[in-house]
């Protein structure tokens, strides 16, 4: 594989799971870590991602990121609109971070009242910008990588709250359930499940069929997967053995 196909590669992984493991890439590309570290580098040095002990981040994880730095921009706004037709007026919500639900939360209805509770400064910057929400920022440690506060302060804070649904950002989903590479991430995306009465998988649909390090949860305890393809499509079939609703 030549160097800009390899680079080319890494680049696509790094904004389609939003953050990789040297090790990770490493095993997937059949190259050395040394090699991934030295791509690393020379695409942080390029602005194409930011490089951070052990792997590096999608440029959308930028606290200054613009929509055009977005990966699937154009999918994820589809998938915005597909997820607030489940809102409704006066409804708890419980989300976790991510550019998809970035996407969500700026095309919320500008009249919408609800209250949202969010582990990320990000999207409750979002969320602010609607004059009807009601908006909670759950505080403790702030991951360096994610931009979410984790730890067994906001899990704790997590389990006290009864939600009508949750809006989860997905990295991994596959027919054994949806992963994540992230032992913090995964420990506060349980914590959001078991506190909601429905969970709403929204991803695009790259993430189909791929699988990280970690389990969050079975499909069983998905209520909604929502994509930006057809509901019908060919790539959604096999799921719909295992989600009650495919949007």
């Amino acid at each position: 594989m030549l160097k800009k196909e390899r680079q080319a590669l890494i680049i696509k992984q790094i904004n389609l799971h939003n953050k990789v493991l040297s090790s990770d890439l490493s095993l997937t590309l059949n190259v050395s870590e040394d090699t991934v570290r030295r791509d690393l580098h020379e695409l942080a040095q390029e602005n194409k991602i930011i490089k951070v002990h052990g792997g590096a981040l999608s440029k959308s994880y930028n606290v200054t990121s613009q929509q055009s730095d977005t990966y699937a921009y154009e999918e994820k706004n589809i998938i915005a609109l597909k997820t607030i037709s489940l809102i409704k007026e006066g409804m708890t919500i419980l989300t976790s971070g991510g550019t998809t639900m970035r996407a969500i939360a700026r095309a919320l209805p500008s009249n919408l009242k609800a209250t949202f509770i969010t582990m990320s400064p990000l999207i409750a910057l979002e969320l602010i910008e609607h004059p009807n929400l009601e908006v909670i920022l759950l505080g403790g440690k702030l991951s360096n990588d994610s931009k979410i506060s984790v730890g067994g302060e906001v899990v704790n804070r997590i389990n006290e709250i009864k939600a009508d649904l949750c809006i989860l950002g997905i990295n991994g989903l596959d027919f054994d359930g949806i992963t994540d590479s992230d032992w913090e991430i995964v420990q506060v995306k349980k914590a959001i499940i078991n506190a909601s009465r429905v969970v709403i998988a929204s991803t695009i649909s790259e993430k189909l069929n791929s699988a990280l390090r970690l389990k969050v949860c079975n499909l069983k305890e998905v209520d909604y997967l929502i994509t930006e393809l057809p509901s019908d499509s060919p790539t959604l079939l096999a799921f719909k053995e295992k989600v009650n609703h495919i949007l």
